[in-house]
């Protein structure tokens, strides 16, 4: 079975840091990390694919760094200047390389708190 696994969150005051890892299972096409907070939407935080290009949201161009290889299925996030707001469940996808569909990690909590 593919999977993949996350790791890195925690407790973290505001402007401190935090490094997430996922690793997957199989080479992947393109991987990334989303997160969710209770009553939104999960949403795109940073991706990679094959090749190296990364996009990233708005909210956290120049304080976020996604880097790793999707086709050794790994992927970290370096997130600095954390804010309260970065508050959320932060989710690993990843698309295996010649499927459809996607796949996600269970999720690791991040929490920027005083």
């Amino acid at each position: 079975q593919v999977q993949l696994v996350e790791s890195g969150g925690g407790l973290v005051q505001p402007g401190g840091s935090l490094r997430l890892s996922c690793a997957a299972s199989t080479s992947m096409f393109a991987m990334g990390w989303y997160r969710q907070v209770p009553g939104k939407q999960r949403e795109l935080v940073a991706r990679i694919v094959l090749g190296g290009n990364a996009n990233y949201a708005d909210s956290v161009k120049g304080r976020f760094t996604i880097s790793g290889d999707s086709a050794k299925g790994s992927v970290y996030l370096q997130m600095n200047s954390l804010k309260p707001e970065d508050t959320a469940v932060y989710y690993c996808n990843g698309r295996p390389l010649g499927a459809a569909g996607d796949i996600w990690g269970q999720g690791t909590q991040v929490t920027v708190s005083s």
